[in-house]
C-alpha cells in the first residue's frame, strides 16, 4: 500500500530502540527521509544504518530531547520536518506516597512539556506548507489509568487535552495530530515493568511475562514492527480526517465499549 509521503522529511525521538524504531522503520519503508534521535550514540548509528538501507535519508542526532540543549541540537538538524513523532521514556513506577514535586516536574517535562515544545517548534512549518503529520506516542493510561504509573498517568493525560485541542485548530490547515496509545509491547519498558514485578513477587522474568500476556485477549505482546505500522498509516496521506484521536494498541488489554 502506497501511503503517499515518500519524499517526505520527519522527526522521529526516542528512535534507536523499541516502539520509537519501530516506527522509523516505518516510515522509512514508506520512503521518508528521517531526522533521528536518541541519548545513546551508538544504538541510534546502528538504527541509522539499518534504516538507510531503505534508500532514504537519515540524519541520527544523538542529545537528550527532553532538555533544552538537546531539543534545540535535534531542531537544528532537522530543520523543516513533515512529520513528528514524539517518544520519550515513561517515568518509573511506584506509589502515590513515593512521588514529589520533583518527581511530577521531571514526568511533565519529559511527557507533556517536551512535546509540547517539538510541536510549537514546527507546527508553524507545516501549517505554511499546508500539510502535516505529528503522532505523539503515549500510553494505554491514558484511557485506563495503571496505579503504579501516577506519574506517566499524570503527564501523558496533560499531553492528551492539550492535543485535544490544538488538533482542531490546526487541522482547517491541513495538519493532523493525533495520539498513539501503546498497550505492553516486547521492548525494554516492558522488560523493566516485569523486572519489578520479578522482584516483588519472586517469580520468574517468564512467569511475570506469561502472568501478564495471560491478562491480554491477543495472548501476547505487541511488536514494535506492527507499532510502527499504524505509525506509519497515520502519517500517510489517507489519515488526514483522523483529527485528535487516541488510537489504543494494546491487544484488547482494556475492555471498553468507547
Amino acid at each position: 500500500m502506497d501511503l503517499g509521503i515518500k519524499g517526505k522529511r520527519a522527526l522521529v525521538c526516542a528512535a534507536s530502540k523499541g516502539l520509537g524504531r519501530g516506527c522509523a522503520m516505518a516510515l522509512a519503508e514508506a520512503g521518508v527521509n528521517l531526522v533521528i534521535n536518541a541519548r545513546g550514540a551508538e544504538a541510534l548509528e546502528a538504527t541509522a544504518a539499518e534504516l538507510r538501507k531503505f534508500g532514504v535519508n537519515v540524519v541520527a542526532v544523538a542529545a537528550d530531547i527532553t532538555s533544552e540543549d538537546g531539543r534545540a541540537a535535534v531542531l537544528s538538524a532537522a530543520g523543516s520536518v513533515d512529520i513528528l513523532v514524539t517518544n520519550a521514556g515513561g517515568p518509573p513506577p511506584g506509589i502515590w506516597s513515593d512521588w514529589e514535586r520533583a518527581d511530577f516536574i521531571k514526568a511533565l517535562d519529559a511527557n507533556m512539556l517536551t512535546p509540547i515544545a517539538l510541536m510549537k517548534a514546527l507546527l508553524p512549518g507545516m501549517i505554511a506548507k499546508g500539510w502535516g503529520r505529528v503522532v505523539n506516542i503515549t500510553s494505554q493510561s491514558v484511557k485506563s489509568p495503571i496505579p503504579q504509573l501516577g506519574l506517566s498517568n499524570a503527564a501523558r493525560a496533560g499531553l492528551t487535552g492539550y492535543v485535544g485541542g490544538t488538533s482542531r485548530q490546526v487541522a482547517p490547515f491541513g495538519v493532523i495530530i493525533n495520539n498513539l496509545l501503546p498497550g505492553i509491547h516486547a521492548t525494554d519498558r516492558a522488560v523493566s515493568l516485569d523486572t519489578g514485578v520479578m522482584k516483588a513477587r519472586g517469580i520468574t522474568m517468564e512467569q511475570a511475562q506469561a502472568e501478564r500476556a495471560a491478562e491480554i485477549p491477543a495472548r501476547r505482546y505487541g511488536t514494535a514492527t506492527e507499532f510502527g505500522a499504524t505509525c506509519a498509516f497515520m502519517c500517510s496521506q489517507y489519515a488526514g480526517y483522523m483529527v485528535g484521536q487516541n488510537i489504543l494498541l494494546d491487544g484488547g488489554a482494556m475492555n471498553a465499549t468507547m
